[in-house]
């Protein structure tokens, strides 16, 4: 059974200031990674919660709408956001 992670992640200098986020998608069997897609992006002014809601945004866009996920995040405010 494939089963897909979103590994999210997103940054600025300042706050706000310049900023990016990025994600990498994996599709797994198992232990094996049968499928990976980096995504990334940025902003020339923003803020370190929009990145990283940015981050998880897309990974979740680029995956469709019926699909099953999981997460992978260090931000709280991400977390509580989705949960």
């Amino acid at each position: 059974m494939t089963v897909f992670y979103a590994f999210t992640d997103g940054a600025c200098s300042g706050n706000p200031g310049p900023g990016g986020w990025g994600a990498l998608l994996q599709a797994k069997d198992g232990d094996v990674v049968v499928k990976e897609r980096p995504l990334s992006g940025g902003e020339a002014m923003t803020t370190n919660n929009r990145m990283e809601l940015l981050a998880a945004i897309n990974a979740l866009e680029a995956l469709g709408r019926d699909t099953a996920i999981t997460i992978v995040t260090d931000s709280t405010y991400v977390k509580n956001g989705v949960t």
